[in-house]
């Protein structure tokens, strides 16, 4: 792979050349950490994904046929007498 290169502008911002967004999975949202590593006269800059799963994935995950149906205050406190009920034996 050719050493991917990247332009720092004015306000100290860079673009991830797309190569290395599609290798790793970086989206939008993504969080990269930056690390200095020092050694034999000269210093390294390592760039490296945070996290694998962004807050969407985890609720796509969690509800994957879409948000939870809403539901009224009564309908929880029932739910909850419910569980209640069934855990401590009395139904």
């Amino acid at each position: 792979m050719a050493l991917a290169q990247s332009k720092v502008t004015a306000q100290g911002q860079i673009s991830v050349p797309a190569e290395i967004r599609r290798r790793l999975g970086i989206v939008p949202g993504s969080i990269l950490e930056w690390d200095v590593e020092s050694g034999e006269g000269r210093d390294k800059i390592v760039v490296r994904r945070n996290g694998k799963y962004t807050f969407k994935d985890i609720h796509r995950a969690l509800y994957p046929n879409g948000p939870p149906k809403r539901r009224s205050l009564a309908e929880l406190k029932d739910g909850i007498r419910q569980y209640i009920l069934e855990k401590r034996g009395r139904l």
